[in-house]
């Protein structure tokens, strides 16, 4: 007697979409720099970090406080980029975005690539 045989399961598990890894859209530290005022900036590292220097306009929503209740509760009316120490807690952040239906894009580099140009801070 033949066994059918269970479909795979083609989506990962959710928690993988929390992992550093694997390309999300992005934008280069120039030109945010540019159009700045086009996006609604959400600086997903610390508290501590965010208040030793951030990005003009940015709200602070760390990644372990990310969760749908908060996203919907944010303007919908930007695109949104995800910044970070060096594009790694961006990359989550951003899928998370996405996955609720934001344009949403990571800042290339993080805050590093920002520094090292010498882009406005607050």
């Amino acid at each position: 007697m033949n066994t059918p045989i269970k479909p795979r399961q083609t989506s990962l598990p959710r928690w993988l979409n929390w992992l550093p890894f694997g390309a999300v859209p992005n934008i280069s530290p120039e030109e945010l720099a540019l159009t700045l005022n086009h996006y609604l900036i959400v600086d997903v590292r610390s508290p501590q970090e965010y208040q030793k220097s951030h990005l003009p306009g940015a709200i602070s929503l760390p990644l372990h406080k990310l969760n749908h209740t908060r996203i919907n509760h944010l303007p919908s009316d930007k695109p949104v980029v995800c910044i970070c120490l060096s594009a790694h807690r961006s990359k989550p952040a951003t899928r998370r975005f996405i996955k609720s239906g934001f344009d949403a894009k990571e800042l290339q580099g993080g805050m590093l690539a920002w520094w090292k140009r010498q882009l406005p801070i607050e």
